[in-house]
């Protein structure tokens, strides 16, 4: 493997959180929670690998603000006081080990309630009430594949989500995360909001970019209020649905801007996913090419996807974006990033490995 002499090994402030390099582990979903949500054994050993493994933070899975918002019954939580008990256990872990301790917080709106990748067909295999699930909330009653159509939100559901955004921001913090992201992509809540696709209301939630974006700017002001100020807030944003009528690049540089008025640190790139039909891009950087347009909003840019290789790095910081969030190759092998840092491994690696070299 190539080495990366890039400025991703620098550090980059947030507030006043210093992150010891620009190379992150992305948020994956390990759908390994026990039955109350609460990190396991398997969230310690995959997470604390990863930390070893050179990453500035670790930025641990989309993890539900209440029950009904999870995609999964084995997602993780953070509503109760057992399930921050479980993360304070991991993020003692992260820091212990060299890395910054962040999560990312979601609502999943129609994509809720469906059954593990790994289990029948997975994502697109809805699970009912008879079996665990629960009936999805969504801006519209439009269901995404198979899964169940959703009720449309009201406005004391849209109060209701708020507190529980609040509720699992405070419970982040009292776990011991260093920062949050709140996942705005991929087809969740959030995005259904965004998207005229997937956002068909006539009221002040829906209608105009202005209105389809005023619940999930109401989402991301219920985060911050109770996430200190010291602390940096993340947001995970479509960039574009990739798909003819959807959220395009100019909409998207506009809600960013919006975002960072409201107390937003960063924008993480994403992009796709709303729907079945959206391609899903294989060219590596494609999130991070956005990175130039929506600097232009004033906000710091991150982003992941199809970033696997060392010169990948050198082409996207920075100028491209601020960091990057590193996914599947992290699976494949908990020690990328170390791989890939041109140091002397005897300075990079633990020093319990230093025999292998």
């Amino acid at each position: 493997m190539t080495v990366a002499t890039s400025a991703a090994w620098t550090p980059l402030r947030l507030r006043e959180l210093s992150v010891p390099n620009r190379v992150w582990l992305s948020p994956m979903c390990q759908y390994s929670a026990d039955d109350s949500g609460v990190p396991t054994d398997w969230h310690l050993i995959h997470y604390g690998a990863r930390a070893i493994g050179g990453v500035g933070m670790v930025m641990v899975e989309c993890t539900g603000v209440a029950p009904d918002m999870r995609t999964t019954a084995q997602d993780l939580g953070l509503w109760s006081e057992e399930q921050v008990a479980g993360h304070q256990r991991l993020t003692s872990t992260i820091r212990s080990l060299g890395s910054v301790p962040a999560v990312q917080i979601g609502a999943a709106g129609r994509k809720s309630s469906h059954g593990v990748p790994w289990d029948n067909s997975g994502t697109r295999s809805p699970v009912g009430r008879e079996n665990g699930g629960w009936q999805p909330l969504a801006p519209s009653p439009i269901a995404f594949a198979s899964l169940a159509v959703p009720t449309e939100m009201t406005t004391l559901d849209g109060t209701r989500v708020l507190e529980d955004i609040s509720r699992a921001a405070r419970n982040a913090h009292r776990a011991g995360y260093e920062a949050l992201e709140l996942h705005g992509a991929s087809g969740y809540l959030f995005h259904e909001f965004l998207s005229p696709l997937s956002n068909l209301r006539t009221d002040g939630w829906g209608g105009s970019l202005e209105g389809r974006m005023r619940f999930p700017l109401e989402m991301v002001t219920a985060a911050r209020t109770l996430w200190p100020d010291d602390k940096p807030l993340i947001v995970r944003l479509p960039v574009s649905d990739l798909i003819e009528g959807g959220l395009t690049v100019e909409e998207a540089t506009a809600v960013a801007a919006r975002l960072g008025m409201v107390g937003v640190d960063m924008i993480d790139l994403a992009s796709g996913v709303l729907t079945p039909e959206a391609p899903r891009p294989a060219e590596p950087l494609h999130n991070a090419r956005y990175g130039p347009q929506l600097r232009t909003a004033g906000v710091p840019v991150a982003a992941s996807g199809v970033i696997r290789e060392a010169d990948h790095l050198d082409e996207a910081i920075p100028d491209l974006v601020d960091t990057v969030l590193i996914g599947r190759p992290m699976l494949r092998d908990p020690y990328w990033a170390l791989r890939i840092r041109d140091t002397d491994p005897r300075e990079s690696w633990p020093k319990q490995y230093h025999r292998a070299f």
